[in-house]
C-alpha cells in the first residue's frame, strides 16, 4: 500500500514539474476588439487546443520553444488567423496577446480556351505569312500599350509623391485624426485604408509622429498597432 502511495506521489510531482508554466492572454481582431469563438492551439506534447468563448486563452506548458496558433472560422473557411512563437524558459506566468488578421484569398485561376482550328484546304504558305503578320502587329500594339501604361504610371507616381510632399503636414494631421476616431489606438493597416499613399510613405509619416512624441508603435504579429500619446 505504501509503495502505491509513493508511486502516486511521484507521478503527481512529475506532472507538476512537466507543466510548470502558465501561458495566457487575450485574443483580438484587427479592430482591436475581443474576438470570441476563436480556436487556439499550441504544439506541446500532446498538442493542446481550446475554443475561446470569452476572447481569452490559458495553457499549462513545460519549458521549451512553442508556436501558438489562433484562427477564426466563418463557416468552414478560416477568415482570420494569427501565429506567434514563444520561449518558455522557467516556471511562472507568461502573457501573450494575439491579434487575428484577415486571411488573403487566393486569386482564382482563369482558364482560357484558345481555339486552334485550321482549314485543311487553305494554303499553308499564306497561313504562315498571315500568322507572322498578326504576331508582328500584336507585338507592336502590345509594346505601344506597355509604353503608354509605363509613362502614365511614372507620371502618376511623380504627381502623387509631389502632392504628398506638398501636403505632408495635412497627412500627419489626418493620421492623428484617424487614430482619434478609433479611440486613440488603431492598426497601421486601418490607417492605410483611409490614406491613399504607399505603405512606405505611411511608415515614414508614422515614424515622424513617433520622433515628435505624438504616437508610439507596438509590433503585434504581422502588423503594427499605433497608439496616440495622451
Amino acid at each position: 500500500m505504501r509503495k502505491k502511495l509513493l508511486l502516486v506521489a511521484l507521478l503527481l510531482l512529475c506532472v507538476n514539474i512537466a507543466y510548470a508554466a502558465e501561458l495566457k492572454g487575450a485574443i483580438y481582431n484587427s479592430q482591436l476588439e475581443l474576438q470570441k469563438d476563436a480556436i487556439v492551439e499550441i504544439n506541446t506534447e500532446p498538442r493542446q487546443s481550446i475554443v475561446s468563448k470569452d476572447g481569452s486563452y490559458l495553457f499549462n506548458v513545460p519549458s521549451g520553444e512553442y508556436t501558438l496558433f489562433a484562427k477564426h472560422l466563418n463557416g468552414q473557411e478560416i477568415d482570420m488567423s494569427a501565429e506567434e512563437k514563444i520561449s518558455v524558459s522557467s516556471e511562472g506566468s507568461y502573457t501573450l496577446d494575439l491579434i487575428l488578421f484577415d486571411t488573403l484569398e487566393e486569386d482564382e485561376t482563369i482558364d482560357m480556351d484558345i481555339p486552334n482550328e485550321l482549314d485543311e484546304q487553305s494554303n499553308s504558305g499564306t497561313y504562315l505569312a498571315l500568322s507572322l503578320l498578326m504576331l508582328l502587329v500584336a507585338g507592336a500594339l502590345a509594346g505601344i500599350i506597355f509604353l503608354k501604361k509605363k509613362t502614365a504610371h511614372f507620371q502618376k507616381q511623380i504627381e502623387t509623391e509631389l502632392a504628398g510632399e506638398k501636403n505632408i503636414d495635412d497627412g500627419l494631421e489626418k493620421i492623428i485624426s484617424i487614430i482619434k476616431s478609433e479611440g486613440g489606438r488603431t492598426t497601421q493597416l486601418e490607417i492605410r485604408k483611409h490614406i491613399p499613399l504607399s505603405e512606405a510613405k505611411i511608415s515614414l509619416m508614422i515614424a515622424e509622429l513617433e520622433d515628435k512624441g505624438i504616437v508610439r508603435k507596438i509590433k503585434k504579429g504581422r502588423g503594427n498597432i499605433i497608439i496616440l500619446n495622451r
